[in-house]
């Protein structure tokens, strides 16, 4: 009687997780206009989700370098971290939609042929948001990324400060003009997105989308309406460009989080800073 009391138990404590548990849907398909190949995309939905008829706020959640849209899942454990929060009430039920930024670095190709960015602003977001029960206003819809996907945050969120109410960047990819005029790699890795380089300073379309310099020619009152949050470990390479945007942003007096914690360019401190980054979010979808 005991074993089978045991047995019920072990039952029930199952059935409480489970229902406690978000769904995860991944590499579904978005069939674009704008660029000519599929985009996958994985997300995530709140434990109430299929029980409740509410709509939630939402986070766009990047990868990084040579990532894809599973790998917020598969290494970062978003829906273990979004599962737990949630449970104990350190944030509200949300939405995180993690599309394939392939390796874009989320913005339009310099020559036209991949305009990644435009397809996600202009196609891609008004589909997901009709497509799921989400709350559609700046106040509800948020930004984040790590590596690659932490610059594309940055520069997302200041190219469209209409759309997004907060932008968390963690080891963002952002790097100064001085790395990128240093860098034997950059035909490699940045040529055929934003052009030949120049010698002696970086080109427009660079300055475009650096937010380096976003930081100095959107209007300051358009970026005061983001709640910014920079997490970057002390031991990461990235260490440079991050610095160099929390001094830039100090000094123009933008608002922003700086965190500085002990680590590296690895998941396990994306995967605590995950968890911080959903704290700050939620002090704009939670009042």
């Amino acid at each position: 009687m005991k074993h089978l009391m045991f047995f019920f138990l072990i039952l029930l404590c199952a059935n409480i997780t489970f229902a406690q548990s978000g769904k995860v849907f991944e590499s579904l398909v978005f069939e674009s206009i704008k660029v000519d190949y599929p985009v996958e995309y994985s997300i995530y939905l709140p434990p109430d989700y299929d029980t409740s008829q509410r709509s939630y706020p939402v986070l766009y959640l990047l990868h990084g370098y040579s990532d894809d849209e599973t790998g917020w899942i598969q290494f970062g454990e978003a829906n273990l971290i979004a599962d737990r929060g949630i449970a104990n009430g350190d944030f509200p039920p949300c939405i995180i939609v993690m599309p394939d930024g392939k390796v874009s670095w989320y913005i339009n190709s310099y020559d036209g042929k991949d305009p990644w960015e435009e397809m996600f602003i202009q196609e891609f977001i008004p589909y997901i948001e009709k497509e799921y029960r989400i709350r559609s206003k700046k106040e509800f819809r948020a930004i984040a990324g790590l590596s690659m996907g932490g610059n594309g945050a940055l520069l997302l969120s200041m190219r469209n400060p209409d759309l997004f109410s907060s932008c968390v960047a963690m080891s963002a990819g952002t790097f100064t003009d001085e790395e990128i005029l240093e860098n034997n790699q950059y035909d490699r890795y940045f040529g055929n997105i934003y052009g030949p380089k120049s010698t002696g300073e970086m080109g427009d379309y660079w300055k475009q989308h650096s937010p380096l310099h976003l930081v100095e020619s959107v209007d300051k009152e358009e970026l005061e309406s983001i709640r910014f949050y920079i997490d970057c470990g002390d031991d990461d390479f990235l260490y440079k460009g991050n610095s160099a945007l929390h001094v830039k942003m100090r000094d123009l007096e933008i608002p922003h989080e700086y965190r500085v914690r002990n680590g590296g360019h690895v998941w396990s401190y994306w995967r605590t800073g995950l968890f911080d980054g959903l704290k700050f979010i939620s002090e704009t979808f939670h009042r």
